[in-house]
């Protein structure tokens, strides 16, 4: 069977995968996936219809949120699980449906029409479900609609896609907002209406954009509310000796739930990839037995898992495909998961026992010796940064800081992204660089100094904390009376997959431009729609780092 996927930046050609994903989807998840969002339109439109007559469903919330996650690049590649979630759509929609149905009998009113058919009824038999699977495929839409109107659609699925990762992983923190379920309903709704207005898509994507400003900020609250604000912090990137587990992926309670469960078991426990920037945190590096930071990027895994003589624990996105060296010793816990890999569910109050994987830990080797310690200091995010802003804006105006690069966003293995590391060390000595998310690993280890005892290079968190880059970049505006464009300030951004998408709406829907983007410009952005991004943002694809340099200096 065929697929079509084109929504991460390492799609297959700059185009579109079209045999097997080269982020180790196969045709069959991927048709899941297609039916997932299908099913979750779905539920959405009954949901979008229910809420102004008082109806609300938590169940349709939760599933649609997880749903969008879960189709995320590198998230959930079972087909088993993605089966599952289907079903439990399916189920959600029946009741929203009934729900809504009986509001409008009491409000004495005929239920609305829908804007396309929700009430496919998922099959039972998994090469069934496939087949569904491959009726509602992105690749219909483009042959029906064009590139351009389809492309953007999914411009706002993606958007959508990486909002609901901020979301979900804000509210199992307990953060949730009522209006941000609405409006994913209402954009759901829209979609499900196979718009083709150039206008009112483009409108929408922004909204995207706006909604996701809040979306990160409720996740940025029920981070620092529950593990305090990150804090400068040098962390050790070098093994200690000892036993040892390493937790790759997004999510800072599965970390803490690590974390008491392992105290005084003798096992050390490592950040990976994005988790990095959890050692900042007072809550979490509390625990003595968190000792630092193993590997990189999420795309070294492979090889970095593979050395290191411990338990894997894979938390959210991003995974790949375990090499049978660690196959045994890798589990997978939320969203995530890959078939055959042990998964760690949670229970109705959202605990999880981690015992399969600290005796994994404990059976496994560990690291014999300790390394020679190095060590890199992070914890710059927008609390700290703004607690000392006034010397910031003391070293601009005094012309000791020049210029302010944010150079940041995900990381990849497809060619051309040298270009970050080597922007970074050509950035001159009198300039500060912002980073954040994975890309950060193309040059945090590198020494940059200090201007005035500012370090010249301040990294910000996770993807996950780019609300705190815009609120830096917000507040600098302000301390300058002047809008984030007339700011010293240039954005070069690297994006790999969804949640870089909905930043850069968010970044849109506030008026920033001249960003440069890259390594290549987004597969389902048209070259009509990307005329529209030019002319309004001036948003550029990136050349070469002298080039680039240069011109943001000038």
């Amino acid at each position: 069977m065929n697929m079509f996927c084109y929504q991460c930046e390492q799609t297959a050609k700059g185009a579109g995968c079209t045999a097997h994903g080269v982020c180790g989807k196969d045709p069959e998840t991927a048709a899941l996936q297609d039916l997932v969002i299908h099913v979750a339109e779905g539920v959405s439109q009954y949901a979008h219809r229910a809420r102004p007559l008082g109806v609300t469903h938590r169940p349709a919330d939760l599933f649609v949120v997880e749903a969008l996650f879960a189709t995320v690049t590198n998230v959930d590649f079972d087909p088993q699980r993605v089966a599952e979630l289907i079903h439990r759509g399916a189920a959600s929609r029946s009741e929203i449906k009934q729900a809504y149905a009986s509001a409008c009998q009491k409000a004495g009113r005929q239920p609305e029409p829908l804007a396309q058919d929700a009430a496919i009824e998922p099959a039972d038999d998994l090469d069934e479900l496939i087949r569904q699977g491959e009726q509602v495929t992105i690749q219909k839409r483009i042959d029906a609609l064009g590139e351009d109107v389809a492309g953007l659609q999914e411009l706002i699925t993606y958007g959508l896609k990486g909002m609901a990762a901020y979301v979900d992983h804000a509210q199992i923190l307990g953060v949730e907002d009522e209006g941000v379920y609405a409006f994913i309903h209402e954009a759901m709704d829209f979609l499900a209406g196979n718009p083709s207005d150039v206008d009112a898509l483009v409108g929408m994507a922004l909204r995207v954009g706006e909604v996701n400003l809040k979306a990160m900020e409720m996740l940025d609250a029920a981070n620092t509310g529950t593990y305090g604000h990150p804090e400068p912090t040098e962390v050790r990137v070098t093994p200690v000796k000892g036993k040892c587990i390493v937790v790759s992926g997004h999510d800072l309670k599965d970390l803490k739930m690590l974390l008491e469960q392992t105290e005084g078991k003798g096992v050390n426990i490592y950040t990976h990839g994005e988790m990095l920037p959890c050692l900042a945190y007072p809550e979490l590096k509390k625990h003595k037995h968190l000792v630092g930071n193993y590997g990189g990027a999420w795309q070294d895994q492979r090889q970095e898992f593979d050395a290191f003589p411990g338990a894997i624990l894979m938390t959210t996105n991003c995974i790949q495909k375990p090499k049978n060296s660690y196959a045994g010793r890798i589990f997978t816990t939320g969203l995530v998961a890959w078939p055959n890999v042990t998964h760690i569910g949670a229970d109705a109050k959202g605990n999880k026992d981690f015992t399969p994987v600290i005796e994994a830990a404990l059976a496994a080797p560990g690291f014999e010796s300790d390394a020679d310690e190095k060590t890199i200091t992070i914890g710059f995010a927008r609390n700290t940064v703004m607690s000392v802003a006034d010397r910031v804006i003391d070293a601009v105006k005094a012309g000791n800081i020049r210029h302010f690069f944010l150079i940041g966003g995900c990381d990849g293995a497809k060619p051309g992204r040298n270009y970050y590391t080597e922007l970074a060390q050509q950035v001159p000595d009198d300039c500060v660089i912002l980073t954040l998310a994975c890309g950060k690993y193309r040059f945090n280890k590198l020494p940059f100094g200090d201007i005035g005892g500012i370090p010249r290079l301040l990294d910000c968190g996770q993807c996950n904390d780019a609300y705190s880059a815009i609120q830096i970049a917000v507040a600098l505006s302000k301390a300058f009376d002047c809008s984030v464009n007339e700011l010293p300030l240039s954005l070069v951004l690297s994006w790999y997959e969804q949640k870089a998408v909905c930043i850069l709406l968010t970044l849109l829907h506030l008026g920033i431009k001249n960003m440069r983007l890259g390594p290549t410009l987004p597969a389902f952005v048209g070259p009509n729609v990307l005329k529209v991004l030019v002319d309004q943002f001036n948003l550029m694809p990136i050349k070469t780092p002298e080039e680039d340099l240069a011109a943001m200096l000038g």
